[in-house]
């Protein structure tokens, strides 16, 4: 074993006991990143390379700072992008809201499908949609100044037009000739702060992850914005918390315009997410 190699099992230790959900794992991403190796290169390098900035990248990484904002990117999908403070980090469990969307637009047999990602945060599902629905027309729309600054540097040279705006009032210009309306937006009770993981609580922005008593009031607002940008037939796709699965499809309601809601279950099983078909009139 290396010199890094041991270094990075302490740090495993450390971080595990600091609570961090995987040290192993962030330890050795973290490794690679300060030594610019790819993790499974780690063993490769030799023990006069060795960086001691790893400790103070590890030191930031006990004290619960999330990962991708010690590297300054996060990967989802087949994307890396550039996150940091201001801007929600996106998750790994959002990759099986957007296959799901990816698949019912591939469905659709549209030549150039007009897609509308609304609260984009990083445009990490934009910019998703973008690279693997080949001649899609993506709109990215986020509210925050401070998101926006990271969307735009991850969305350069990329197909996705960035508009600042409100979710719940956006891009009037597109109404009723969307195909497909997709978001993650801010969905935890505010009565659920104190029970948040640090990483989130403490570094994401608030407006990014909660919305209102019951971590509703957005995904209520954004129904209707769907409604007014789909074309009739056309999807919308919602991501919300595991435990909201019995009462977002409800709010897709057939007496407000909605056919076939239903909620689809993550990788762990867990509901994650509800679609819904614009009904046709």
């Amino acid at each position: 074993m290396n010199l890094l190699l041991a270094e990075v099992a302490q740090a495993t230790q450390r971080l595990a006991a600091a609570g961090v959900p995987s040290p192993r794992f962030d330890a050795e991403e973290l490794a690679a990143f300060v030594h610019g190796v790819k993790r499974g290169e780690l063993h490769h390098v030799k023990d006069a390379d060795f960086d001691a900035r790893y400790w103070e990248a590890v030191a930031r990484r006990e004290a619960r700072e999330p990962l991708q904002h010690i590297t300054g990117r996060a990967f989802f999908r087949y994307l890396e992008l550039q996150v940091g403070p201001g801007v929600f980090v996106p998750r790994p469990e959002t990759e099986s809201v957007v296959d799901w969307a990816i698949q019912a637009v591939r469905a659709m047999d549209v030549v150039e499908p007009l897609i509308v990602d609304l609260c984009t945060g990083s445009g990490a599902i934009a910019l998703a949609m973008a690279q693997e629905v080949p001649r899609s027309r993506v709109h990215a729309v986020e509210l925050s100044e401070d998101a926006l600054r990271w969307t735009r540097k991850n969305a350069e040279g990329s197909r996705v037009t960035v508009h600042q705006g409100n979710a719940l009032s956006a891009l009037p210009e597109l109404d009723g000739q969307v195909d497909l309306v997709i978001s993650n937006p801010p969905y935890i009770p505010l009565t659920e702060w104190e029970y948040v993981a640090p990483e989130a609580r403490d570094h994401d922005p608030e407006m990014a992850l909660f919305s209102g008593e019951d971590g509703l009031d957005t995904i209520r607002g954004i129904e209707r914005t769907a409604h007014r940008l789909l074309r009739p037939g056309g999807i919308v796709v919602i991501e919300h918390a595991d435990t909201q699965g019995g009462q977002v499809p409800w709010i897709f309601a057939e007496e407000r315009g909605w056919a076939d809601a239903a909620d689809h279950p993550d990788l762990n099983n867990r509901p994650r997410f509800a679609t819904a078909r614009k009904a046709l009139p």
